[in-house]
């Protein structure tokens, strides 16, 4: 698995999921307990991953409807 993307914004990982489930793209979320544990401060970023033959078309994608790969 790769790191697609890393971000506070708790609306940007539901949006990429959704957009990458619909082009069958399988992604995985890491740190959901971590930033659960912090509480609604949104310190610690969670990561969204897929599989490295998906990568770029996962970027593409993203990029495509304006989701943010920086942060």
């Amino acid at each position: 698995m790769e790191e697609l993307l890393r971000t506070n914004d708790i609306t940007v990982i539901p949006l990429a999921r959704t957009l990458l489930e619909a082009e069958d793209i399988d992604c995985f979320e890491l740190d959901v307990n971590m930033s659960v544990l912090e509480g609604s401060i949104g310190i610690l970023p969670r990561r969204l991953m897929v599989r490295g033959s998906d990568l770029t078309r996962a970027r593409r994608i993203l990029r495509e409807y304006g989701v943010p790969l920086d942060g």
